[in-house]
């Protein structure tokens, strides 16, 4: 079976799952966002291991609850105190000098473990957030304002890949993806403000019953591509300093987990908080 078709089977059953379980919200987005956090943790670890650290596995499990304690915290069940988070981080790395010794660099072991929990569960735990922002009305608008930043992240990665390939000439940052260059860049960056226009007019606004000014949709745009390129330049210079390739091999065709949410780990938190604190999203008129 070619590349092509394993991606378009793969893209077949994975993305009705997810816009089914952002659609349902509660349990099963979260308990979706855990699993992909657990099995992003895996991987870091994997790749961690690869460069020489060995990071404390507790990494996958925490990873996995970062979401279900945002579910318990949104639906009023539970709220994680600091103080515990401040213990969980000291049990961290008292873990790690004991289990690794000092030949086992516990203190990188420790850092990355920590690391791991916030990168990939911290970061796509703002999804939640998105779902149920508090301007959104109902389960279609959590879920159309949720696809907001997923659309425009798809947007700034096509952008970038045919621009590049069409008149990419100056490499942006050679040492980290060699592929990549200023001029996939720009386009990437322009294709997604047009890309978040279009979004506002033929689904935010109808369904969700939101909108943007302009100015609103340009800085929604700007930010999502260059938190989405950053995302993916990050993801690169963690594999390229632990020489591997992919992340792993668990999604046939595309590679590993993290080599498909790279940008969302940085997008989410960034368009929660240019939505949420900027006040960008202006209800529309019934």
């Amino acid at each position: 079976m070619s590349e092509l078709a394993k991606r378009v089977i793969v893209s077949v059953v994975l993305v009705p799952l997810v816009v089914a379980a952002a659609y349902l919200g509660r349990a099963p987005l979260a308990a979706l966002l855990g699993i992909v956090a657990a099995l992003g943790a895996w991987e870091l670890n994997r790749i961690a291991a690869a460069g020489g650290v060995r990071p404390l596995a507790v990494a996958i499990p925490l990873a996995a609850a970062v979401p279900l304690l945002v579910q318990a915290f949104y639906e009023g069940v539970f709220a994680l105190p600091l103080s515990v988070a401040a213990v969980a981080l000291v049990a961290i790395v008292g873990a790690a000098i004991w289990l690794r010794g000092v030949d086992g660099r516990p203190l990188p072991a420790a850092a990355i473990t920590v690391f791991g929990v916030l990168y990939v569960g911290g970061t796509l735990s703002f999804a939640y957030g998105l779902r149920y922002h508090r301007f959104t009305i109902g389960d279609l608008a959590g879920t159309v304002l949720l696809f907001l930043p997923l659309v425009l992240t798809w947007a700034s990665d096509i952008g970038a890949y045919f621009v590049g390939r069409a008149v990419g000439r100056r490499k942006l940052i050679p040492s980290v993806s060699p592929g990549k260059t200023v001029e996939g860049a720009i386009g990437g960056l322009a294709l997604t403000v047009v890309a978040a226009w279009a979004y506002v007019q033929f689904a935010l606004e109808p369904y969700a019953r939101l909108s943007m000014t302009a100015a609103g949709i340009v800085i929604v745009g700007v930010a999502v591509s260059l938190a989405a390129q950053l995302g993916d330049l990050a993801e690169s210079l963690i594999k390229r300093e632990a020489g591997v390739k992919d992340s792993s091999r668990l999604i046939p065709g595309h590679g590993g987990i993290l080599d498909r949410v790279d940008s969302l780990l940085f997008v989410l938190p960034v368009a929660y908080l240019i939505l949420d604190r900027f006040r960008l999203l202006v209800p529309v008129p019934q």
